[in-house]
């Protein structure tokens, strides 16, 4: 019993620990962040602007089967005020339904109306998004390539805003703060705005303002295509591939520069298989490229506080090991820890990354992407959503866990798309069977199974009369519910 205390106590605080540091990084990130704020109210922001004609620019939209969305998505490009002769459109569609023909009836539409557009189709869907932002450079006449996937529909002022950027030579990207059309729909919505919120303010903008590495985020962004060559090009042996190529550039000494003041909408999943699949392919795609680029990083003449943010950065989905494998031994625990005498008070150290973490996404989301609307209301909305989305997090740790494994271990899977249903609205419904899931995978089983094992944890808990893990496995019970509940209603329609 003491052997298997102590690797069961052990366990529990290594991850404790693990989950702390990522917390403490993420706070580093906040004041990074807050001194930009600071910096952001003393002096106004200066806005390069175009000396002379306006740059070519080639506007690339790849997608597969977007059939409920690829309408709106070319009307939306083609609306972009920039002059009609300095930029071209290519529909990179490697669709295999009646995507396709949409795409070819609204290019024809366009192009009667002046446009330079065209449809740029492949045999074979080789090497998935990457293979196809990779095959189509030989099209690009483009100086610049601004990248749009299927659910974002940019502000018509978009290329104006990003390309005067580009005046710094050293610049190769710009990337813009994601917006979200339909956060209001669910609490699925809300919760993924929620959370992008933060990347979107607090990381991307503290990476920059500390000049650590930072990302373009695979669309609503602009690449020169200079950056993009001298990286050696798009590469298909990892699920994020704009991540990949991101790092691939620093590394060749080309800057990220990111406008979170530029609003880029997009859909977010609205149901739950979709939303698991674009988990999926970032934590596994951030797994494969931790484990491809971080020897190099490590190689390179990057200081070392660069080195270590990046290193967090690339190692960031890891964190969902951690946190699955902490909340199993956790039920465990109750049994340990009166027989080992241990007093959890200790444990009381380990808030501090609570603390830092509520603090991330209150600074995120009320101060910033809230910051128009009732401080009351908006607070309120925190104090709500913040326990939801931490039980959330923890109900996708399994899932998440499964995806870093397979990229650590180098096992290859396709690249899963997020299906996109014209939601914007409330009324909007989502009974559409085509792109939906029709069978229960095991892991949705195992995470019903996991919330019989966190409710048992509170009754034991009760039996033994040891509640300081009582709303650790609340969460966890209503997390891991939440998840199979939702991955059962989502399931394929069926009229």
């Amino acid at each position: 019993m003491t052997i298997v205390g102590i690797v069961v106590v052990s366990l529990y605080l290594i991850c404790l620990i693990y989950i702390t540091v990522y917390c403490l990084f993420q706070f580093h990130l906040l004041m990074h962040y807050n001194r930009h704020k600071r910096k952001e109210k003393r002096t106004s922001i200066s806005v390069p602007e175009i000396e002379g004609a306006w740059p070519f620019v080639t506007i690339q939209l790849p997608l597969f089967n977007e059939y409920f969305v690829i309408e709106r998505l070319i009307d939306n490009i083609t609306s972009l005020d920039y002059p009609k002769d300095r930029f071209e459109i290519h529909i990179l569609d490697d669709s295999t339904d009646e995507t396709l023909e949409l795409s070819r009836k609204k290019a024809a539409e366009y192009k009667s109306k002046g446009f330079n557009i065209e449809v740029v189709t492949r045999e074979k869907r080789q090497g998935y998004k990457a293979g196809a932002l990779k095959d189509a450079m030989k099209f690009a006449k483009g100086e610049f390539i601004a990248i749009f996937d299927a659910d974002f529909l940019p502000n018509s002022t978009f290329l104006k805003d990003t390309i005067p950027y580009f005046n710094d030579s050293k610049i190769g990207v710009v990337q813009t703060r994601w917006g979200h059309i339909n956060q209001n729909y669910s609490l699925i919505t809300e919760l993924q705005a929620f959370q992008l919120n933060v990347h979107f303010t607090v990381e991307q903008q503290g990476r920059e303002t500390a000049d650590y590495l930072l990302q373009f985020n695979g669309t609503a962004g602009v690449w020169r295509r200079q950056a993009i060559d001298d990286a050696g090009g798009w590469e298909a042996d990892t699920l994020t591939e704009d991540l990949d190529l991101s790092y691939r550039a620093q590394l060749k000494g080309w800057k990220i520069t990111y406008l979170e003041e530029i609003l880029s909408p997009a859909e977010l999943p609205a149901e739950m298989i979709g939303l698991k699949s674009q988990q999926h392919r970032w934590m596994k795609g951030g797994a494969e490229t931790a484990k491809k680029l971080l020897p190099t990083i490590w190689k390179s003449e990057l200081d070392f506080k660069r080195k270590i943010h990046a290193s967090i950065h690339l190692l960031g989905s890891s964190v969902f090991l951690f946190v699955f494998t902490m909340g199993v031994v956790s039920v465990p625990l109750l049994y340990i820890i009166n027989p080992l005498n241990i007093d959890t008070r200790i444990l009381s150290v380990f808030l501090v990354s609570l603390l830092c973490i509520m603090a991330v996404y209150y600074v995120a989301n009320v101060n910033t992407a809230w910051d128009n609307q009732n401080k009351t209301k908006s607070i309120l909305k925190f104090v709500i959503l913040f326990p939801c989305f931490l039980a959330l997090s923890m109900g996708l740790s399994l899932h998440n866990s499964l995806a870093v494994l397979q990229g650590f271990r180098g096992k290859k899977s396709s690249f899963v798309r997020t299906p996109k249903f014209d939601i914007k609205a409330i009324t909007d419904t989502l009974n559409k069977s085509r792109y939906r899931a029709s069978k229960v995978s095991f892991v949705t089983v195992f995470e019903g199974l996991l919330a019989v094992y966190f409710i048992m944890g509170i009754f034991l808990g009760i039996k033994l009369g040891d509640g300081s893990l009582f709303l650790f496995h609340a969460l966890l019970a209503f997390g891991y519910g939440t998840i199979f509940f939702y991955s059962i209603k989502h399931l394929k329609y069926q009229p």
